[in-house]
């Protein structure tokens, strides 16, 4: 077991370097979501997909 870490430690390292980065930016995300924020950093107004993003609230 410890040849086996010793072999891939550096696989390792990037797999777990890699993990984290894609932990943070769904993180980022997902606050982003939650406090209302776009992605695109834009107004809606003139967006064409307005219709898609910004449904209508169901009665």
């Amino acid at each position: 077991m410890i040849t086996w870490l010793a072999e891939n430690a550096s696989t390792l390292a990037v797999s777990l370097v890699l993990l984290i980065v894609v932990a943070l930016v769904i993180r980022k995300l997902v606050r982003d979501r939650r406090a209302g924020r776009t992605s695109c950093g834009c107004g809606c107004a003139n967006c064409p997909s307005q219709g898609i993003c910004h449904k209508p609230a169901a009665k």
